[in-house]
C-alpha cells in the first residue's frame, strides 16, 4: 500500500468519525426542529416520529401569539425585545470594559500589575452561589430590583475570563507598534483605539459572542432581578409557558424554543470565521 493510499485512507477514516460526531451533537437540534412541526398528538408517540405526516408551519405563530388569551398563549415578541435591550448592552459593556482592562494589564507597566492580575484570575475560582446573595442584596439597596439594571450594568466592570483571553491575544501584538504611534505622536488613548482595537478584532468578536450567548440564554439573573411578567425575557418566558399547562404543548413549546435559539446560531454562523480565528490566537487552545 502506497503512502498516498494510506493518507487517502487516514483522511476518510478522521471524516467518517467527525461527520458521525456531528450527527450525534446535531441530533437534539433536529428532534427540536422536527417536534416544533408536529401535531401534538405525533410529539409523544411510539416509536418516535421524526418526519411528520403533516409538518403544522401555523405551530411558530401559535406560539408566538399573545393576544390569545383564551389559550394562555405568552407575549414572547415582547420578552424578545426586553431580552435583545439586556443583550445589547451587556454586549456593549464587556467588550469596552474587558478591552480597557486587558489592555492594562498587557501594554501598560505599573506598580502590582501582575499581582492584581492574579488577583483577578482567582475570582474565577469563587462559585457563583457564593456571590448570589450579597449581589442580590446590593442590588435591592441601589433600588435595582424589578428592572434590567441588574443584568447589563455588571458587563460594564469586566469579567475575569474575558480580561485573561484579550490579555492573551493583546500580548501577541508585537510592542514595537505601540511605540512606533507612540514616536508618531499618538496618545495612550489614540494608541489603544487606532492600533490595538482594530488588530484585536478577532478575540474582541469571540467575547463578544461569548456575552451575547450567556445574557441571550441567561435564566438566573431575570429570575433573581425582575419581578413584573411585561420585563421578562425569553428564557423565563419559556419556563411560564411550560409552568402555565397541565399538559405541556411540547410542539409549540419546542417551537417557541428554537426561534428562541435560532438568533444564537445566526450569530455565530456570520462570526465563525473571526471567533475562531481569535481563539486559535489567544493562546488558551489545547
Amino acid at each position: 500500500m502506497t503512502k498516498r493510499v494510506r493518507e487517502n485512507l487516514r483522511q476518510a477514516a478522521t471524516h467518517t468519525v467527525l461527520l458521525l460526531l456531528s450527527v450525534l451533537f446535531l441530533a437534539p437540534l433536529l428532534w427540536m426542529v422536527s417536534t416544533a412541526i408536529k401535531p401534538l398528538d405525533q410529539t409523544m408517540a411510539s416509536p418516535p416520529v421524526w418526519v411528520p405526516d403533516r409538518p403544522q408551519w401555523e405551530n411558530f405563530w401559535k406560539a408566538l401569539s399573545y393576544n390569545a388569551e383564551d389559550l394562555g398563549y405568552i407575549p414572547f415578541l415582547v420578552y424578545g425585545r426586553n431580552t435583545l435591550y439586556v443583550t445589547v448592552l451587556a454586549v456593549i459593556g464587556s467588550v469596552v470594559s474587558n478591552a480597557l482592562v486587558a489592555y492594562s494589564f498587557a501594554r501598560l507597566r505599573w506598580k502590582g500589575r501582575d499581582l492584581l492580575f492574579g488577583v483577578t484570575l482567582a475570582t474565577m475560582m469563587v462559585p457563583g452561589p457564593v456571590l448570589m446573595v450579597p449581589t442580590y442584596v446590593l442590588f435591592r439597596e441601589f433600588g435595582w430590583i424589578g428592572t434590567f439594571r441588574p443584568l447589563w450594568v455588571p458587563a460594564f466592570f469586566g469579567g475575569a475570563f474575558n480580561i485573561f483571553l484579550l490579555r492573551q491575544f493583546l500580548k501577541t501584538i508585537p510592542m514595537e507598534l505601540s511605540e512606533a504611534a507612540r514616536i508618531d505622536g499618538a496618545s495612550e488613548w489614540q494608541t489603544f483605539l487606532r492600533v490595538i482595537v482594530p488588530l484585536a478584532r478577532p478575540a474582541l468578536t469571540v467575547v463578544a459572542l461569548f456575552t451575547f450567548m450567556w445574557a441571550w440564554n441567561d435564566f438566573m439573573g431575570p429570575l433573581l432581578y425582575l419581578t413584573d411578567q411585561s420585563t421578562f425575557t425569553l428564557s423565563m418566558g419559556l419556563q411560564f409557558f411550560q409552568s402555565q399547562h397541565t399538559g405541556t404543548p411540547w410542539n409549540l413549546l419546542m417551537a417557541a424554543s428554537l426561534i428562541v435559539v435560532l438568533p444564537v446560531i445566526l450569530v455565530f454562523l456570520f462570526a465563525q470565521r473571526v471567533f475562531i480565528q481569535g481563539i486559535a490566537t489567544t493562546g488558551i487552545k489545547g
